[in-house]
């Protein structure tokens, strides 16, 4: 059974940092893109940033610079390293595998508020 669970989520203020983590279960992590997306409140699901298996990086136009998506495949996990984030970063934040049809995590809640 595959398994995607996020963490690291939170209430930050503008200007800070948080880090997501993503840890796979079921799936042949080392091989497989993943990605992280998010979805705010009355608006559609967009991609945030995406990781080959072998570490190839693309990112959205919005957080270009500001995110940074790695992958540890000696633990099947993937990270977000979200920084200088603004208001409008607040948002759920899926993670999501490139696999067999794809599968998301249950998401986590980002919040940028002062």
């Amino acid at each position: 059974q595959v398994q995607l669970v996020e963490s690291g989520g939170g209430l930050v203020q503008p200007g800070g940092s948080l880090r997501l983590s993503c840890a796979t279960s079921g799936i042949i992590f080392g091989i497989s893109a993943m990605a992280w997306y998010r979805q705010a409140p009355g608006k559609q699901r967009e991609l945030v940033a995406a990781i080959t298996g072998s570490g190839t990086t693309s990112y959205g136009a919005s957080v270009k610079g500001r995110f940074t998506i790695s992958r540890e495949n000696a633990k099947n996990t993937v990270y977000l390293q979200m920084n200088s984030l603004k208001p409008e970063d607040t948002a759920v934040y899926y993670c999501y595998a490139a696999v067999r049809g794809g599968y998301w995590g249950q998401g986590t809640q980002v919040t940028v508020s002062s």
